[in-house]
């Protein structure tokens, strides 16, 4: 599995961050990327900046680990995330998250579980700045901790024909496939 972890001050381009995660592997059928962005409201205050943290090398090496896990469950071929620190303003990308494998269910599910374990095992500290001032610390939010959590419940699994994702596990029983 190709694997690229960065984190970085510089503006994302997610456009050009995508094609390298399959480029060159012509047994991938499938490619999911998840960009989150900054949003303008946190609990009805205005957000006018965000300054994200980081620890040096910690952040790094959670991150490979989570990754290491998701190539643990699903067969992979590329994995590619970036994360922005430091001043960000509303709709800057703050990470991408791009996932290729042979078959579109294991990617979609990598790129998930990448990142609800992204928002709860690597240490990122935010700080929002609000219009009227103010500044604070963001808490985590106990429905990140809860989409981590769905994913002790299962562990995904490798297939050689993956064509019809299961359901994640906060959906199951619900109608409907892909």
């Amino acid at each position: 599995m190709n694997v690229e972890i960065r984190i970085q001050e510089t503006p994302l381009d997610a456009l050009s961050e995508v094609p390298p995660v399959y480029l060159g592997r012509p047994s991938v059928g499938g490619v999911v990327s998840f960009i989150g962005l900054m949003r303008d409201v946190n609990q009805d205050a205005h957000i006018t900046k965000m300054v994200l943290e980081h620890y040096p090398g910690m952040t790094e090496k959670a991150l490979a680990e989570i990754v290491a896990e998701a190539g643990e469950r699903w067969d992979l071929a590329g994995v590619r995330v970036v994360h922005r620190v430091g001043e960000l303003r509303p709709q800057d990308p703050i990470v991408l998250v791009a996932v290729a494998s042979r078959h579109r269910g294991e990617a979609f599910r990598a790129c998930e579980f990448i990142m609800d374990y992204l928002k709860t095992r690597a240490p990122f500290w935010k700080k929002e700045h609000t219009d009227a001032g103010a500044a604070h610390w963001v808490d985590a939010r106990d429905s990140d901790t809860e989409a981590a959590d769905t994913w002790h419940q299962t562990q995904g699994a490798r297939s050689d024909r993956d064509d019809m994702p299961s359901a994640h596990p906060s959906t199951a029983g619900e109608a409907g496939s892909t």
